[in-house]
């Protein structure tokens, strides 16, 4: 496995870049020191162009193989950091306080960069690599801002590929899919107003308290009453506030949460209940309520075909046995799924567990397994020379 054995080279290297990026983590539109490095190395790499600026710190790299071909691809990592306080104790922790790379995107970064420093060198594929270096995964829709920002006028590819470390899979497997992979999502918001009153004479208000306590239970009932057992939606309620003191009855609740779906039958649907039981039990309740529900993201949904071209280049790299179909979707959201949207393209997971009780992705434990850079590297690199293999 030439591809392999090459990226192993400079797995040094990358886990030192990686743990850089690790040691200081910057939030979504503001990765201005790590677009920076990109943009640094790819020049250092020899590629033929970089562009930065792209969605504010956007960065995006552009190798030419060898050859007359008009053909091109895509290849997609993101960037930022998540509000957390890391816990791990590493040498190389996020010297950043409330912020730290819960989520791998620093290790999803190295790999492209190890990708394109191959690249770069061999040029041992006809056609041009896009290399696109995403901000603001986490919550801000980068991917829907680079679209709308024309990275694909720009950057005229046939497909898109990106992937998403798993360290719930053993390390260094690959799984992937057909078909929906990531769930579309949404976030709720609810105001239930009543009227305050004291907490030993609650005849004399409406206790929005207690409707929405009520409002949160019937919430449950969507999926397991509405929704078609065979189908999966999610709603939760993860943030409720009210009230300030023992005994003083508010005169609102605030609540906020989260709807996850694949079909957009099944989005519609918890849509309109979502409406229904907020404004339905406030107004039984004496309690007036104003509440949103967002769309965020859509579902991340695999272009069959490219699909199956991911996973050659996975089973090429990692061999039969560590290439497997993935068992079931996930119900966290992605927004490479705005890019999926535009270009057919796949989206892969790549193993990372180091062993059993590892911390998954958005914990203050977790940290990614430098052991696979070199594969996630040589996936990127081995898909560009099998999608566009050099004539002669």
């Amino acid at each position: 496995m030439p591809v392999v054995n090459r990226i192993a080279e400079f797995h040094p290297e990358m886990t030192a870049w990686r743990r850089d990026f690790h040691e200081h983590p910057e939030l979504g539109f503001e990765e201005v020191r790590t677009s920076g490095i990109v943009a640094q190395k790819l020049r250092e790499f020899g590629v033929d162009e970089v562009h930065t600026g792209i969605a504010r710190t956007g960065v995006v790299g552009v190798i030419r193989g060898t050859g007359n071909s008009t053909r091109a691809i895509g290849f997609r990592a993101d960037m930022d950091a998540l509000p957390i306080e890391e816990q791990t104790g590493r040498p190389y922790a996020s010297k950043t306080p409330g912020k730290m790379h819960a989520c791998g995107h620093d290790g999803h970064t190295t790999m492209l960069l190890g990708a394109a420093k191959y690249l770069a060198e061999t040029r041992n594929f006809d056609g041009t690599v896009y290399l696109v270096f995403q901000p603001a995964e986490e919550n801000l829709a980068g991917g829907e801002v680079m679209v709308k920002d024309g990275l694909f006028d720009r950057f005229p590819m046939e497909r898109i590929f990106g992937m998403h470390n798993w360290p719930g899979a053993p390390a260094g497997v690959f799984l992937h899919a057909p078909g929906p992979v990531m769930a579309a999502v949404a976030n709720l918001e609810a105001t239930i107003t009543g009227t305050g009153a004291h907490g030993a004479m609650p005849h004399n208000g409406n206790d929005p308290i207690l409707a929405t306590s009520h409002i949160v239970t019937a919430l449950q009932s969507v999926v397991a009453r509405n929704v078609n057992p065979l189908e999966a939606g999610v709603i939760t309620i993860a943030h409720f506030t009210g009230g300030h003191t023992f005994n003083v009855i508010p005169e609102s609740v605030k609540l906020q949460g989260t709807a996850r779906w694949f079909l957009p039958e099944v989005g519609d649907l918890l849509e309109a209940k979502f409406h229904q039981i907020v404004t339905g039990i406030a107004a039984a309740m004496g309690c007036k309520a104003e509440c949103s529900f967002t769309r965020a993201y859509p579902a991340t949904v695999n272009e069959p075909e490219s699909t199956e071209l991911a996973a050659r280049a996975a089973r090429t790299v990692t061999g039969e046995g560590r290439t497997r179909p993935l068992p079931q979707p996930t119900m966290g959201g992605e927004d490479f799924s705005f890019m999926l949207n535009e270009k057919p393209g796949a989206y892969l997971f790549l193993g990372g567990g180091k062993g059993e009780g590892d911390a998954m992705v958005h914990h203050p434990l977790y940290d990614f397994n430098d052991e696979i850079l070199p594969v996630g590297a040589s996936w990127f690199a081995t898909l560009a020379e099998q999608l566009m293999p050099r004539q002669g």
